[in-house]
């Protein structure tokens, strides 16, 4: 039987540079990922504090079954008050960081304070003997890239590193918290980056967390039928979904039909399809496989989907990893720039800068838009992101997002809900995702609640906004990829065999919808309101698509309608993560 007394709880200091291990609260049992994050954050965090002050919490929650054999579930939560939005955020990522805390039996990293000198620099050395904060001024200001390529010669050849750039040293609302991944080399290529998290950690004082689990062995279940679960699990995913098109290639191959359903936006959304498709769609990163090498892999250990693509240039050297249907559509379609070669650098320039590539994509489209320069110009949008890691004007407005663009423009198309850009899904045509970016408490987030169902009633818009995001919370805490796409049922089945109690579908969606209450709750008590569920204007005036018009109508009844929950129904339990 598995000891769980020993899982513990690292708090750091950083006005003091001090750490304490704890115990992990029994309370916490069945908690992990987004829904700990959440609760944390709910108790332990001022919801009314500035974002980049000391008393901002900085939280890194891997899901509850990560560490353990269960197939593709080693995925980490990010969470903290977001200094994009000013609600509470949590990024999932991959990469090995999330299976290697859980392995070291770390359930959580509670991070509070901040250094009194602002221009220090710290690492978080954590490994099965000690955890120590550690000097790294000699880091002040690299590049993800070049800073992992100088951490692993210090760390172990298994360390797993989280990480910022300059945009997260520099607190821009737009910056990610990178993640390496599973590869050899272990690229900075996976990233929580929606809502500033980056930010949040560089006001810390943190430049990177380095976890040396080492050879440390997988977390062990309580009931032995865990075991033939996974297994089970893993030869039905493989020989079915595994299979098709996407997962097989990654999201980079569903550009063409998003493309079909007026949800490829254009040119700063006023239109939903791209003349530039072809040259943009991941089929054609595929086809590169072939004479440049490259392939798909798994971004942290035990996945079984391995949808991450590593992407070569023309003379066969390693360009980016991860490059994904938001970046094609947000860098490229949004930006009118025609081909994934230029997205590739563009995505490789975000990962090594630090910066969420959907919230970056959505500011330059907003500048284009407004005549800051031309739409298409990849070496001026190249150019931009170079000029973010330096601190120029527009490189700092760029860096905090497309709302803080607007304003700088004065320009009235900005497609943000919270303060958030809206990603690639439109809301006009897939009006149950609008429902979620207007009533999650992340904002426009597509990973909170995605619904991708253009032919929708108007009566199941609110109903099933809501039960996609139980379902996502209910992944995100579990510590499952959205990609494996298991159903709260199975998600169930894996806590009670893992926890060795009996837990039932009901208590695994009153869980779902607890995390989003919290997160709710947080909000409410940071001074949200009904007044912030609003979709941005320009959604509800620009209309897209030929034979049938699109544009964001719901009415503000029916969003509202989302925050009350429905009778559970069993479409629930069968949902799968769109």
């Amino acid at each position: 039987m598995a000891d769980r007394t020993q899982d513990r709880l690292i708090r750091v200091d950083m006005t003091r540079q001090s750490v304490s291990v704890e115990s992990f609260p029994d309370k916490w049992k069945r908690l992990g990922g987004r829904g700990l994050s959440a609760r944390i954050l709910l108790e332990e965090c001022d919801p009314t504090c500035d974002p980049l002050e000391a008393e901002n919490i900085f939280v890194l929650a891997p899901g509850l079954l990560a560490g353990s054999s269960a197939p593709t579930s080693g995925r980490l939560s990010v969470g903290g008050k977001s200094p994009l939005t000013g609600g509470i955020k949590e990024a999932n990522v991959g990469g090995d960081a999330g299976q290697d805390l859980m392995k070291l039996g770390y359930r959580a990293v509670i991070v509070t304070g901040k250094p009194a000198d602002p221009d220090l620099r710290f690492g978080l050395v954590v490994s099965a003997d000690e955890v120590t904060v550690v000097a790294a001024d000699e880091h002040k200001g690299k590049w993800n890239y070049p800073l992992i390529e100088d951490l692993a010669q210090v760390y172990s050849g298994k360390a797993s590193f989280v990480s910022i750039g300059p945009a997260g040293e520099l607190l821009l609302a737009g910056a990610s918290v990178a993640c390496t991944d599973h590869s050899q080399e272990r690229h900075p290529a996976r990233h929580a980056g929606r809502g500033g998290l980056g930010a949040v950690m560089g006001s810390k004082g943190l430049k990177f967390f380095a976890i040396e689990a080492g050879g440390t062995p997988a977390r062990k279940p309580v009931d032995k039928n865990f075991f033939q679960l996974s297994k089970k699990y893993t030869r039905e995913f493989v020989a079915g979904p595994g299979q098709e098109p996407f997962p097989k290639w990654g999201t980079s191959v569903i550009c063409e039909e998003a493309n079909s359903i007026y949800t490829f936006p254009y040119k700063n959304r006023v239109e939903g399809r791209s003349p530039d498709v072809d040259t943009l769609d991941g089929m054609r990163i595929v086809e590169s496989f072939e004479t440049r090498g490259g392939g798909m892999h798994n971004c942290l250990t035990g996945c079984i989907v391995k949808c991450s693509n590593i992407v070569h240039d023309a003379n066969g050297e390693y360009k980016t990893s991860g490059l994904e249907f938001e970046t094609l559509t947000m860098l490229g379609s949004n930006c009118a720039i025609a081909h994934w070669e230029d997205v590739a650098d563009l995505d490789r320039l975000c990962d090594d800068v630090g910066l969420d590539t959907i919230e970056t994509g959505a500011a330059i489209g907003v500048y284009m838009d407004a005549g800051g320069m031309e739409f298409g110009d990849a070496e001026g949008a190249k150019r931009l992101v170079r000029e973010i890691a330096e601190g120029t004007e527009i490189g700092r407005a760029i860096g905090n997002g497309a709302v803080t663009v607007g304003r700088l423009k004065n320009h009235h198309r900005v497609p943000s809900v919270k303060g958030q850009a809206i990603p690639a899904w439109d809301p006009r045509p897939l009006k149950a995702a609008g429902v979620t970016y207007c009533t999650s408490a992340m904002g426009a987030d597509h990973t909170a609640g995605l619904v991708v169902d253009p032919g929708m009633a108007p009566e199941e818009f609110a109903r099933t906004s809501q039960e996609s995001q139980i379902l996502n919370a209910v992944v995100d805490s579990s510590g499952f990829c959205q990609f494996l796409m298991p159903n709260i049922v199975e998600i169930g089945e894996f806590y009670s065999t893992f926890l060795g109690e009996s837990i039932t579908r009901e208590e695994m969606a009153d869980m779902g919808w607890q995390c989003l209450e919290d997160e709710w709750e947080f909000n409410r008590r940071a001074g949200f309101g009904p007044e912030d569920d609003k979709m941005a204007p320009c959604m509800a005036e620009d209309v897209i698509g030929d034979e049938v018009k699109f544009v964001w109508d719901v009415p503000d009844d029916v969003v509202a309608s989302a925050y009350e929950r429905f009778e559970v129904r069993e479409e629930l339990f069968e949902m799968r993560p769109s």
